[in-house]
């Protein structure tokens, strides 16, 4: 977030007693509002008045101060003494329509790459449905050579004043699902986009078996049996995941088995378990150090 110094001198605040109290904000001596972006540099301004900025931002401002006061209070909370063992985080629930609008649903159809289509829908008893079908069938444009995928991935966290932020876990040692399936596998994927780059496609996998049938069935998960891909691809140089620098969560439908398929959520936590000590659960190759990964 950037602050101009002529609005701070109204404020009668001064930049070392807000970068003390505030490290996170940047004061910038010119007379600019700016954030920045990681693919472009700098987002450009339109041109539009300063009044008509102010004016917006203001609209927002009181519900960002509550963001941040929501903040402050969970750094607390997240301290492990807080935690009890056998105890569940709850991160996302799914019986609002508010709550499934934090999750974007996408598949092939959506990037002209197959003919596979899927939702995500509050159903009548407030629960979360992952549900469309899958098709493998592959476009003939010469472009393609597989098809045949649908997800659904939360939005990318943020912080208050719209700054971009991770989700820390690096408390707890299990992903915890509650979900009534239809007997497919499912892929959970943790993004953990990073600074450069060639660290934006790093993702780490794991299998949801689901049993299908009427029944609700409680999966947890520990993270270290994740195994990192980049771009599909599983890495030769295996690492555990950086779990204070977590992105967002997804869930993928792909395969062979074509069709129909619904996936019911109730919720995703985190669990914390003392007695886990695993660090990470395969084996780590030593691979030459100008030898990125395949």
């Amino acid at each position: 977030m950037m602050i101009t110094v002529n609005i701070l001198q109204k404020c009668l605040i001064s930049r070392s007693t807000l970068q003390r109290f505030a490290p996170g904000i940047v004061i910038l001596s010119t007379r600019n509002f700016w954030e920045r972006d990681i693919r472009q540099g700098r987002r450009s301004r339109q041109d539009k008045s300063r009044l008509y900025y102010l004016k917006e931002g203001l609209k927002v401002l009181k519900e960002e101060i509550k963001v941040w006061k929501d903040e402050v209070i969970e750094k607390f909370y997240d301290d492990p003494q807080h935690y009890i063992p056998g105890e569940t985080k709850i991160v996302w629930t799914f019986d609002t329509q508010e709550n499934l609008d934090k999750w974007i649903p996408t598949c092939d159809k959506d990037n002209e790459e197959g003919f596979s289509e899927c939702s995500f829908t509050l159903t009548k008893n407030r629960r979360g449905l992952f549900s469309g079908v899958l098709s493998n069938k592959v476009p003939k444009d010469g472009r393609v050579n597989r098809s045949g995928y649908c997800n659904i991935r939360s939005i990318r966290a943020t912080k208050s004043f719209k700054r971009d932020t991770h989700l820390d876990w690096e408390v707890f040692t299990h992903l915890v699902l509650r979900v009534r399936g239809d007997g497919r596998s499912y892929l959970l994927n943790i993004s953990t986009a990073g600074y450069f780059d060639v660290t934006w496609y790093d993702i780490y996998h794991y299998v949801l078996f689901t049993r299908g049938g009427p029944y609700w069935q409680t999966v947890k998960i520990p993270f270290s049996k994740f195994i990192l891909a980049s771009k599909g691809r599983i890495q030769d140089k295996q690492v555990r995941i950086p779990l204070n620098r977590i992105a967002s969560l997804g869930i993928t439908c792909a395969g062979d088995i074509t069709g129909s398929f619904h996936l019911e959520i109730d919720y995703i936590g985190l669990y914390w378990d003392k007695h886990y000590k695993e660090e990470f659960a395969y084996e780590m190759y030593q691979v030459p150090p100008y030898v990125i990964g395949s």
